[in-house]
């Protein structure tokens, strides 16, 4: 998604939490409990993954996407399809996104990332360029563009 910005992954901690559990300091009812709502969500909103369960290893895990922010309103804290997703990309300026898979047979459920969404991560064509040549280096080692557009003496 092009306006996907500022992106934590959570995979060290899901990876943390199944050795925890393989070793038994944590119960599998402890990481099996997910809620009827997220199981719904899941139901009606998920998309399927090709990956396992990794508690019970049965059934494949479904990815849950919530979206928040001020914008949103009343849609804040919905979960939606992924392919809502770039519509609503381009109707806000700004909100959040928190993937969530679950496996709907055992109640294995994790964040698996986050991040922003939104118009505001779009760049013009013309002020991406502007940026590129405001920071590059000219080939003698000036300033880059802004020399020329100062009316500095050549």
């Amino acid at each position: 998604m092009r306006t996907q910005r500022q992106i934590v992954d959570y995979s060290l901690r899901r990876r943390s939490l199944l050795r925890e559990l393989d070793s038994g300091r944590v119960g599998s009812h402890e990481v099996c409990d997910a809620s009827p709502y997220l199981k719904s969500a899941a139901k009606f909103h998920g998309e399927p993954t090709e990956d396992r369960c990794p508690v019970c290893r049965r059934e494949n895990l479904t990815h849950v996407h919530y979206i928040y922010g001020d914008e949103l309103k009343q849609s804040a804290g919905q979960a939606r399809r992924k392919a809502e997703l770039p519509v609503l990309a381009m109707t806000f300026s700004e909100f959040q996104v928190y993937v969530v898979e679950v496996c709907r047979g055992c109640g294995w459920n994790h964040l698996v990332e986050q991040y922003l969404l939104g118009r505001d991560g779009i760049e013009a064509p013309a002020e991406a360029a502007d940026a590129v040549g405001a920071s590059a280096p000219t080939r003698a080692g000036g300033r880059g563009r802004h020399r020329h557009l100062s009316g500095g003496g050549e």
